[in-house]
């Protein structure tokens, strides 16, 4: 289940929602950046490496969201990163209350028996300031940025050409926006995060989003810009022109119409 994408750069991806997990290469073993979704899938990522001689060395969050902060005991005891803004995150979700339980009621009922919480978001937060992963392997640069979640941060696999973009610039989903509040936009913060990975793109030949197929070549540009024309159209209140929504959603996947009207909604009740 392991697919190379770029030189040393391999993906696993999940059967329900289309979670990517990344698989950087390095000297000693890989980097694992937000493996997932269910406990059978990361037994099968464990066992695929072991069969081709790697082993686990270091983790790394791209941001606090359930699905992507996940780990399992099959994967190893090691370092797991996030921005500092990320660890925080995933530290306060853990500090309250039952959180493992209403955590559990969120999520999707295919696989709600099979998630194992109970290791999500132990993350060390990155030095403030960091911009590069320390770990014996290719150069990974960090690109923080503020769309879609606290803390969110794209990688880039400098020697293989590869971004990994985390929740964003999927050919299945929408751009998803955090939380209006008194003293953010989250439309603003989202086309700012665009413009982030745009400049971090600019010498990349592959994206690899948290969810959905692998883009390469002018495509890697192509969903900066189609994201792009989605949160103008919706600031705008206008309906976006977007294959992932609407009549053109490619079959099973007609729901994502669903979180675009909630955004709708939200960003008309806010302007």
């Amino acid at each position: 289940m392991l697919t190379e994408v770029a030189d040393g750069v391999l993906v696993h991806q999940s059967e329900l929602l289309r979670n990517n997990t990344v698989v950087v290469v390095g000297r000693d073993g890989v980097l694992l950046v937000d493996p997932g979704i269910t406990s059978a899938e990361m037994r099968c990522l464990a066992d695929d490496l072991r069969s081709a001689g790697l082993r686990v060395v270091a983790g790394f969050a791209t941001h606090p969201d359930w699905d992507h902060a996940l780990w399992h005991e099959s994967l190893g005891d090691v370092p797991r990163h996030g921005t500092q803004r990320c660890a925080a995150a995933a530290r306060e979700v853990r500090l309250q209350e039952d959180w493992a339980a209403r955590a559990a009621e969120v999520l999707p009922p295919e696989v709600a028996d099979d998630v194992p919480l109970h290791l999500y978001g132990l993350l060390t937060g990155l030095p403030p300031g960091c911009t590069e992963l320390a770990w014996d392997g290719p150069r990974v640069r960090v690109v923080e940025h503020p769309a879609h979640s606290p803390g969110h941060a794209a990688l880039v696999v400098e020697d293989s050409g590869v971004l990994v973009a985390g929740d964003m610039l999927s050919d299945v989903f929408v751009p998803m926006l955090d939380d209006f509040g008194p003293a953010n936009d989250p439309v603003e913060e989202y086309l700012v995060g665009l413009r982030t990975l745009q400049d971090a793109a600019e010498h990349v030949d592959v994206v690899v989003p948290g969810h959905g197929s692998v883009g390469r070549g002018r495509e890697v540009l192509a969903r900066v810009e189609l994201d792009r024309a989605y949160l103008h159209a919706l600031r705008e209140g206008r309906p976006p022109d977007d294959p992932r929504i609407g009549p053109d959603a490619e079959p099973g996947w007609e729901w994502v119409s669903d979180i675009h009207a909630g955004q709708a909604s939200s960003v008309a009740a806010a302007r």
